[in-house]
């Protein structure tokens, strides 16, 4: 079949994809480059969590006033705003390295923090317009592929990132991805649909914080829930593997590529792991199952550590464990937020939820290089295991079978 005779709603859905796959993979490889670059420069675990704190508290703003800007705007220009914005923020890397100042860093991270959620909450949310009303089965598929493929791709740009540090060096590195991102760009201008996702009713500002309980709700536990992970994922793990393990570069970004991968294959099959088989659509009962089951693992992975019980492996496969768990519980709010929002102006609704993410994510960035250059890894892991039970019960809260108020 030729691309021409493929339905507008398919195309539009894989230009899309395509589209957050290429911003992910720059993404990933960023973040591994900036934390890899300035681990080899001598930067204390806090002070490489500090690089990234622009980059999380920008995202929480994106997220706040970018469902907005999309419901106003549409979709198609919040998304190729944000691949603008990343393109930027690649380039002021480009300065000599006597002027990559800590500042001048924070600055690009918050472009990039700006860029990728805008980039996300313009695709999460387009994907409510493509997929026809009532057919909750597809949706939940559609942004379960959407969400796994992007974090497998996310997982590639860790390891593309540990592997072109080592090769070309860390300017050469940005160099690559701006091109390649300027390329997709372009092309993403030229075939995105216009005013896609422009609410038929004029949004108003005050709607960025008018939200349903449920959604509400779920946007706490989406806090503590990615809080949980970057806690202990974001610098405390790399550090770790690098100074107590004495892996190198391509070793860390390896593993963590590889994590990444199979966290988000897993997150594509999570409808097949919640009960598509049995024809069940998941709802609030699954989150809150699904979070408590989560909690067990960093709680095993922190006692084992203290007991110095075989370390590297129980390490390593708790978090091979953690990593499947949780990206069944982010699919699976992620389909939850995208079901319980408006079609009309969906990105207010996903834009908001996505703030919380971002919120989380800050809180677990900072935590995490500061909980691990004060206490260690394994206290990392007991904060993770706290977060992950207020994520079940808030849970408690969401609403059975999609009975929204």
């Amino acid at each position: 079949m030729q691309l021409s005779q493929i339905p507008n709603e398919i195309r539009q859905y894989m230009i899309i994809t395509g589209n957050y796959w290429a911003f992910t993979i720059t993404d990933g490889a960023l973040r591994m480059l900036v934390v890899l670059h300035f681990h080899q420069l001598g930067y204390s675990p806090l002070n490489i969590a500090m690089l990234f704190v622009f980059y999380e508290v920008f995202g929480v703003l994106t997220n706040l006033f970018g469902g907005y800007l999309g419901a106003k705007w549409g979709l198609n220009r919040t998304m190729n705003i944000g691949l603008f914005l990343q393109i930027v923020a690649l380039a002021m890397l480009l300065v000599p390295a006597t002027s990559l100042t800590v500042l001048w860093v924070m600055a690009a991270q918050a472009l990039s923090g700006i860029a990728k959620d805008l980039n996300k909450m313009s695709a999460k949310s387009c994907i409510k317009l493509l997929v026809p009303e009532n057919a909750e089965g597809k949706l939940y598929q559609w942004i379960a592929l959407l969400t796994g493929s992007k974090n497998a791709l996310k997982g590639g740009g860790f390891f593309v990132g540990g592997a072109l540090l080592s090769l070309v060096g860390f300017q050469y590195a940005i160099l690559a991805m701006l091109i390649a991102l300027v390329m997709i760009w372009l092309f993403s201008i030229l075939t995105l649909t216009q005013s896609l996702g422009q609410a038929k009713s004029k949004p108003k500002f005050k709607d960025i914080f008018s939200k349903s309980s449920a959604i509400n709700y779920l946007s706490a536990a989406r806090m503590f829930l990615f809080g949980a992970r970057d806690v202990w994922f974001v610098i405390a793990l790399p550090v770790y593997l690098a100074s107590i393990f004495d892996w190198n570069h391509w070793y860390v970004g390896g593993f963590m590529a590889l994590w990444v991968i199979g966290y988000g294959l897993v997150q594509s099959f999570a409808p097949y792991f919640t009960g598509k088989r049995q024809g069940r659509i998941p709802d609030g009962k699954s989150a809150l199952n699904w979070a408590s089951l989560l909690a067990f693992i960093p709680a095993l992975m922190a006692s084992l550590l203290t007991l110095q019980w075989h370390i590297e492996s129980s390490l390593l496969i708790g978090l091979l464990l953690f990593g499947a768990v949780f990206a069944i519980n982010s699919s699976l709010h992620s389909y939850l937020i995208v079901s319980y929002a408006k079609a009309d102006g969906v990105s207010l609704d996903v834009g908001f939820y996505y703030m919380a993410n971002a919120m989380g994510r800050l809180i677990g960035t900072v935590l995490s290089g500061w909980i691990y250059q004060t206490y260690g890894l394994t206290a990392c892991l007991w904060i993770s295991t706290a977060f992950i039970v207020f994520a079940a019960v808030l849970s408690i809260k969401l609403p059975r079978l999609h009975h929204v108020d």
